[in-house]
C-alpha cells in the first residue's frame, strides 16, 4: 500500500464524521462530512450510515473507524451510549463486509489521543501523556513515548463515591446547570486523580466544552501541565486514519 490518503471516519452519539486525511502531515485533504448519528443506533443503522458517508467520498482503499466502545481485536465490549445489541459485534468484520473494503477499528477517545501526539497539542511531548475528552461521558486515551495503551477508561475512576464522568463531564456541566466554577473545582479534583496515580508529562483535554477552555483554565494549574486539543473535532478522523495506516493489519 503506498496510498497515504486515507479515510477516517469518527462514530460518535450525535454524528458520524468523515475526511481523507494525508497520514504524513496529518492535514485533512477533504471537507469533513457529518451524517446525523441514527437512532436507535443499531448495528445496521450505523454501518448504513458508513456506507452512506463512504459512498460520499467515492473512496476505495484501507479504512480507519474511531467507535465510543471499548474493542478487543475488533469486537466491540461495551455499549454505554450506543443500542445495547452492539455487545459482542465484530465491528471490523461487519464493517469489511457492509462495503467491501478493508476497516481498522478503534476506540474514539484513542484515536483523539494518537492525533494529539502526532499532529496536535502534545505532538513534541514524548513522555506520558493522557488525553481526556469532556462530553456526554469522559473517554481516555493513554499514549507512553507515542505509543497507545488500548481501552482505558479512566472516566470509571471512583470520585466521591461514585466514577469520575458523572461527575465531570460536559453532561453532567449541562445536567445539573453547573457554573465554570463549581464544574471547573470538580474538573480539577479529577486532574488532580490522574496526576496522583500516572504522574504523566501532559494532560490533553478534548471535547467541544474546550472552545471555552478560558472558561475553566484557572482550575487547570495542577503540576503537570494540562492543555486543550489543538486539532478540536478533527482529532477523531485524523487518529483514525493514521492509526488504520500505520498501525493496522492492512499495511
Amino acid at each position: 500500500m503506498d496510498q497515504k490518503a486515507i479515510l477516517g471516519i469518527d462514530v460518535g452519539g450525535t454524528g458520524i464524521k468523515g475526511a481523507i486525511v494525508d497520514v504524513e502531515t496529518g492535514l485533512m485533504l477533504t471537507e469533513k462530512i457529518k451524517i446525523a448519528t441514527p437512532q436507535p443506533a443499531t448495528p445496521d443503522a450505523i454501518s448504513d450510515t458508513i456506507c452512506q458517508l463512504i459512498d460520499t467520498f467515492g473512496y476505495e482503499g484501507i479504512v480507519g473507524c474511531g467507535f465510543p466502545s471499548v474493542l478487543k481485536s475488533g469486537k466491540v465490549i461495551t455499549a454505554t451510549n450506543l443500542d445495547p445489541s452492539w455487545i459482542g459485534m465484530q465491528l471490523d468484520v461487519l464493517l469489511q463486509k457492509k462495503t467491501g473494503l478493508p476497516f481498522t477499528v478503534i476506540n474514539d477517545a484513542d484515536i483523539a489521543g494518537v492525533a494529539e501526539v502526532n499532529f496536535g497539542a502534545a505532538k513534541d511531548c514524548n513522555g506520558t501523556v493522557i488525553m481526556i475528552t469532556l462530553g456526554t461521558g469522559v473517554g481516555s486515551g493513554i499514549l507512553h513515548e507515542k505509543k497507545l495503551l488500548k481501552n482505558s477508561e479512566l472516566g470509571f475512576l471512583p470520585l466521591r463515591g461514585g466514577i469520575a464522568e458523572v461527575r465531570v463531564s460536559n453532561l453532567a456541566r449541562k445536567k445539573y446547570a453547573l457554573s465554570w466554577v463549581a464544574w471547573g473545582k470538580r474538573l480539577r479534583e479529577y486532574l488532580l486523580l490522574l496526576e496522583r496515580l500516572f504522574h504523566p508529562e501532559m494532560i490533553v483535554l478534548g471535547g467541544g466544552v474546550c472552545k471555552k477552555f478560558d472558561k475553566f483554565e484557572a482550575f487547570t494549574q495542577i503540576n503537570t501541565p494540562v492543555v486543550p486539543a489543538e486539532l478540536e473535532n478533527n482529532a477523531g478522523c485524523i487518529g483514525a486514519a493514521w492509526y488504520a495506516y500505520y498501525q493496522g493489519d492492512h499495511k
